[in-house]
């Protein structure tokens, strides 16, 4: 089960998976996080929460693995598509609607998984309704990344794990300071550099003014960031 989904993930569009319009579909940065999770020691009686599950996939590569999975998201239609599809393949999820810090108060997980909004843009904050919501990220692509670093102490049990993709356009080397400035150990682990998508082509008048992009540039770093709270 786990190496159809991982087909599914690098597949576009998703094999098996229901992906309705509005909900982001898996594309390389969820590929990019699949591989970061597969080498996690998850099993039956590992706690794992999906921040932004979206169709649902990385959760459920996580619960084809015997985990107990919480999944997020603000969309209702990702949280529809997530409950779907864990019911046509099988496997149980718990998906939930809202913001991750609101739905889950107190508790703590083994492992925490995040694919957050992190194109940066002209508009200061993110979106509050559309499907925009699974890519913007505010001006600097950081405000749901920041807010998931103040919080991830909070989200994980002793000996827990983050692991959180983003644009390398967001700043990877302030991800991880912020993380280590919360008491986690964190480094990055994974990276890869892609074509750009329609969203960054739209954008690159306004990218090119901020410096976050050269004149002639058409690629996208994206990294994995794992942090990981000390059992002590």
């Amino acid at each position: 089960m786990a190496s159809a989904l991982m087909a599914a993930v690098a597949a576009p569009p998703p094999a098996r998976l229901y992906v309705p319009p509005g909900v982001y579909r898996p594309q390389a940065d969820t590929g990019l996080l699949a591989r970061a999770l597969a080498h996690e020691g998850l099993g039956p009686g590992t706690d794992v929460m999906d921040i932004g599950t979206g169709s649902g996939v990385l959760a459920l590569l996580a619960a084809s693995r015997g985990a107990r999975v919480t999944a997020v998201d603000v969309s209702w239609r990702a949280v529809a598509a997530a409950r779907l599809n864990g019911i046509r393949l099988g496997l149980p999820l718990h998906v939930l609607h809202g913001d991750f810090a609101a739905v889950t108060p107190g508790r703590r997980f083994d492992v925490v998984v995040a694919n957050p909004p992190y194109v940066p843009s002209p508009r200061a904050e993110p979106p509050a309704h559309g499907p925009e919501r699974a890519w913007e990220g505010g001006d600097t692509g950081r405000r749901v990344i920041d807010r998931i670093c103040a919080r991830a102490t909070a989200l994980l049990r002793p000996g827990g794990v983050l692991l959180m993709v983003h644009s390398a356009l967001c700043g990877s080397r302030t991800t991880v300071e912020h993380l280590r400035l919360a008491g986690l150990s964190a480094q990055v682990t994974m990276r890869a550099v892609v074509p750009w998508g329609p969203v960054l082509r739209s954008r690159r008048a306004w990218l090119e003014e901020q410096g976050l992009v050269g004149a002639d540039e058409d690629r996208e770093g994206l990294v994995v960031i794992r942090a990981e709270r000390s059992c002590a």
